[in-house]
């Protein structure tokens, strides 16, 4: 098939509106909302007001993200954000980093997926890694068929991991009409504590990572000067209400203590105030989302090394398309070196891999999206809203401790050898060629 021809099918193969959105809420909700009540339960109502200020936060680094990719529509996302802000090194360093994270974070996306369908089928179980690296590559096929593939599979996977969310706000109502009064949590006769609504907003921006997502994947989405402002601010605001909702309820009206020793309060919740027998589907649910999950940071595994191969970051092989318009070299490479991760951990226990793909992920993202501020107020692009950003990020980032943030620049400078063997190697390429390499 022809260069031409390729440029001609690309638009039909890119992300609409709808399966946008479909990335941004399926990225944030993953398998950790599942578990996340029974760590926000012993704050009661200051986790509530940990919701809020995060979901304010989130919304305004959002809004931070759709202005600046309306005002730099051909910058490729929060990379080339940051490029034109500060220079290639900072954006390379942010860019591998965030890259890390994602492959990382799938590792335990799909460990946590398995986990659940072996409540169902014991032998995943009992071939924790093999069934593991399975759904690894299973998912990186349906990645390779193309973003529209992906982005088909995301949008049926989001509906269906909706359900258990809609569960519960539908129970709340049903609970308080009950004949019997709802023993609701007090609210705190001293108020509420600083350091507790801390404390809670820091967990609550683990289950809001991933609202960046659309725009990460620029170069796969339609319209992207409209399609990415409208998807990241609906999709973050409608995910936001939803963990506000239903996990205040289940913190709130259940027992803060065995909430709190709860494995599933998902599961719990839906047992006090319907029945065992639909409890028992939860996990059935927590399977779709995390298989779900794992699909949409599969395409960004792809697409941001992709990018910076774009910018000329990275070498310009990890570029390389296939015939379906899918960087099919970034994509196996980001698969393989998580199976590698696999192998390697899997004496761990599925909570190991869960805390550290918690802290990982969420400083180097913390990075990302101060970054992102800073480059707002540099470009000039919705300045107002960007020092909020910038302030929510900085304070986020000093609350989740300082052997964390120390581990994210860490991994940050580790790229560095490779940024300077790409300047080395090609040192023709310069942001102005931000041409698509060729069809593998």
């Amino acid at each position: 098939m022809t260069a031409p021809e390729n440029r001609v099918e690309r638009p039909r193969r890119k992300l609409g509106l709808s399966m946008a959105i479909a990335l941004v809420m399926g990225n944030m909700i993953g398998s950790g909302v599942f578990l996340l009540p029974a760590s926000l339960a012993p704050f009661g109502w200051n986790g509530v007001a940990g919701w809020a200020i995060t979901i304010g936060g989130a919304l305004a680094l959002a809004f931070v993200l759709a202005r600046l990719t309306i005002a730099h529509p051909d910058a490729g996302g929060p990379t080339g954000f940051v490029e034109r802000a500060f220079g290639r090194i900072p954006s390379f360093m942010i860019g591998w980093a965030y890259w890390v994270s994602v492959w990382t974070a799938n590792v335990t996306l799909a460990v946590a997926a398995v986990s659940f369908l072996s409540l169902f089928v014991p032998a995943l179980g009992r071939h924790m890694a093999l069934s593991t690296i399975a759904l690894i590559w299973i998912v990186t096929a349906i990645n390779w068929r193309g973003a529209r593939a992906a982005g088909r599979f995301q949008l049926a996977t989001l509906l269906i991991k909706l359900i258990p969310l809609v569960t519960v706000i539908v129970l709340i109502p049903i609970a308080f009409g009950r004949s019997e009064p709802v023993a609701l949590t007090p609210f705190p006769a001293d108020g509420l504590s600083l350091a507790a609504v801390s404390g809670s907003a820091i967990l609550t921006l683990w289950a809001l990572l991933g609202f960046e997502s659309a725009s990460v994947a620029a170069d796969k989405v339609d319209k992207p000067a409209l399609t990415i402002p409208r998807a990241t601010i609906i999709g973050t605001l409608a995910t936001g209400i939803l963990y506000l909702i239903v996990c205040s309820a289940i913190a709130l009206m259940l027992p803060a203590d065995e909430v709190a020793r709860s494995a599933a309060p998902f599961s719990l919740f839906v047992e006090t105030w319907w029945g065992a027998g639909p409890a028992a589907l939860i996990a059935a649910f927590a399977a779709v989302s995390a298989l779900g999950t794992l699909n949409g940071w599969t395409l960004i595994q792809a697409e941001l090394p992709a990018t910076l191969a774009r910018q000329g970051l990275l070498p310009a092989w990890f570029g390389r398309e296939n015939r379906h318009g899918t960087p099919a070299a970034a994509l196996l490479l980001s698969s393989a070196i998580a199976t590698a991760c696999v192998i390697l951990n899997n004496s761990k226990s599925t909570s190991e891999m869960f805390t550290f793909m918690a802290v990982l992920s969420t400083s180097v993202t913390l990075w990302l999206y101060l970054a992102c501020a800073a480059a707002a107020l540099r470009l000039r692009v919705a300045i107002p809203v960007a020092l909020i950003g910038l302030a929510y990020a900085v304070w986020t980032l000093w609350g989740a401790g300082i052997g964390v943030s120390a581990m994210s620049l860490i991994l940050m400078a580790a790229g560095l050898p490779l940024y300077a063997w790409t300047m080395l190697s090609a040192p023709a390429l310069t942001p102005a060629g931000r041409e698509e390499p060729p069809v593998a």
